[in-house]
């Protein structure tokens, strides 16, 4: 809520003070208009006033009480209401800030998910299939040693060729039967 005030003019004591004088015309009621420009602050506005009831009572000699200039009572709020709510905005801070840390630790578990799965996607898609066994290494290899061995005399290692060709053959029929 805002800060409220009351004032007691000079010109407000005087006619509490004159009881049996009235005034002769009704004052018209004037409708509030909104100010286009902003608002001057209050204080220059009851300087001027007060200055102007100072002015009157000067140029008037009468044997009347003697007015103290207009003042202000603040009305004071009960000292709860603000500590109310400092301690609401302090609930709805404390919630918040719950709310980030669990964001927070849900942020983390599925970046956590997201990198092992982008780990296994990797491994299954570019893992290195394992190598065809090659048909007939062992006859190969026993003819190439042969062949190393005997360097001066090729026939030695005719039937180890011979194992070697027939080998490969079976190996293109059953390729071609697929």
């Amino acid at each position: 809520m805002g800060n409220f005030s009351i004032q007691i003019s000079s010109s407000l004591i005087s006619q509490l003070a004159e009881d049996d004088v009235k005034p002769k015309k009704r004052t018209k009621k004037t409708k509030s208009r909104v100010p286009r420009e902003s608002p001057q602050p209050e204080t220059k506005v009851d300087q001027k006033q007060i200055s102007d009831d100072s002015e009157q009572q000067k140029g008037t000699a009468d044997t009347r009480w003697q007015v103290p200039p207009s003042f202000f009572l603040p009305i004071n709020q009960p000292p709860y209401s603000a500590s109310a709510e400092l301690d609401a905005i302090r609930s709805v801070v404390k919630e918040s800030e719950n709310v980030v840390e669990k964001l927070q630790k849900q942020e983390e578990n599925m970046v956590q998910e997201v990198t092992q799965k982008a780990k296994d996607l990797h491994e299954k898609e570019f893992k290195i299939p394992e190598p065809k066994p090659i048909p007939c290494l062992v006859e190969r290899n026993a003819w190439m040693t042969c062949y190393k061995e005997n360097a001066n005399d090729l026939t030695k290692c005719a039937s180890l060729a011979q194992n070697f060709a027939d080998c490969a053959r079976k190996v293109r029929q059953l390729a071609k039967n697929i």
